[in-house]
């Protein structure tokens, strides 16, 4: 009787875990970029968010350098058919006034852009101040506790008591009055608006970075940084605060998102950015009257506020799952695929045993 030979059965391998791409080391970097590009709303979102700030930045120029398009945001001309938004699709054509005229013969598209540019100015600068007064205030406070906390706390407390949109819009009229008195031009007028609306909104993001750094200054790794030797000024810098930049990038972007909500809001009712100057909440102000007549002078500064704020929300969300180690996209079909390949794999030990 023959000896018989032994069944040699390869058992099946999830690819999954010979990837090389998921078993080399990545870096944190690393590992925040590839969740965040795996995001397809976030992605799309800074696409849009791109197209709309180059959109606004070439077409009528930034201070002395030009843009190729050809009329001015103040620039009035003959109204020609009623106005009329002369933006075509099939076929596709800008023509001469594509988002239409108002009374006066001026191009609502230059008109646009000028507010486009502006509102992006505020956001950017609202982000910056309160992103830093909220980070230092709420870091100073969660770390060192005793009379430092004390202080700021209740100094968040008497700010964030006071409705956001009187504050912004006091610190704001004082802005521009005193830019507007020193003669300075336009862009530093929206600086100062942003630097102020800042100012006023930087309590929320204070208040979570100070429950961030009360966690973690109790962590172990603070501990032996501490029993180590280390400066506070290293532990901070070195161990705490990187481990909280998710928190922080993620409300900055939810910060910039309401600024431009808040800046069309101080606009409209004539505290913002005022004439000759024009920003998109100034243009809906102007233009309500017409909402029945002309819609399209309504219509397209509503898009761009609308545009600006999902897709910075929608950056906010894919940075907040980025950052986020817990947060893991569910994918059915993989996880159907792995339960397969597991049940393969049991039956082929059940059969050999």
């Amino acid at each position: 009787m023959s000896q018989q030979e032994p069944i040699n059965v390869k058992e099946p391998v999830d690819p999954a875990v010979v990837k090389a791409e998921d078993v080399q080391g990545k870096s944190q970097g690393q590992l925040v970029r590839r969740r965040f590009f795996g995001n397809t709303g976030a992605v799309i979102s800074l696409i849009v968010l791109t197209f709309v700030v180059l959109l606004s930045v070439t077409s009528i120029g930034v201070g002395p350098v030009p843009g190729w398009w050809k009329w001015d945001p103040d620039a009035t001309g003959t109204l020609l058919d009623g106005g009329r938004p002369t933006l075509s699709l099939l076929p596709p054509g800008l023509g001469n006034h594509p988002f239409g005229q108002d009374n006066l013969g001026r191009d609502l598209f230059a008109m646009t852009m000028q507010g486009t540019q502006y509102s992006l100015i505020v956001m950017v600068v609202v982000g910056v101040m309160a992103g830093l007064l909220g980070t230092v205030i709420g870091g100073l406070s969660g770390y060192f506790r005793g009379w430092t906390e004390a202080i700021l706390m209740r100094l968040t407390d008497v700010i964030i008591i006071i409705p956001l949109v009187i504050l912004a819009a006091l610190l704001g009229r004082l802005a521009i009055s005193y830019v507007r008195s020193t003669g300075l031009p336009t862009t530093a007028t929206v600086i100062a608006l942003g630097l102020l609306i800042g100012a006023a909104s930087w309590p929320p993001l204070a208040r979570l970075v100070r429950g961030e750094f009360l966690s973690l200054r109790e962590r172990e790794f603070v501990d032996a940084a501490r029993l180590a030797g280390a400066s506070s000024g290293r532990i901070i810098f070195k161990h705490i605060l990187p481990n909280t930049v998710g928190v922080i990038t993620v409300n900055i972007t939810l910060l910039m998102s309401s600024a431009i909500l808040l800046e069309t809001a101080l606009s409209y009712l004539g505290l913002g950015i005022q004439a000759p100057d024009w920003s998109l909440g100034r243009l809906i102000s102007e233009n309500q009257t017409a909402f029945a007549t002309r819609p399209w002078l309504f219509w397209w500064p509503g898009v761009f506020i609308v545009t600006i704020a999902l897709t910075i929300n929608f950056i906010g969300d894919g940075l907040r799952d980025a950052f986020d180690p817990r947060q893991r996209k569910f994918n059915p079909k993989k996880a159907r695929e792995r339960g397969e390949q597991s049940t393969e794999r049991g039956a082929v030990n059940r059969t050999t045993r």
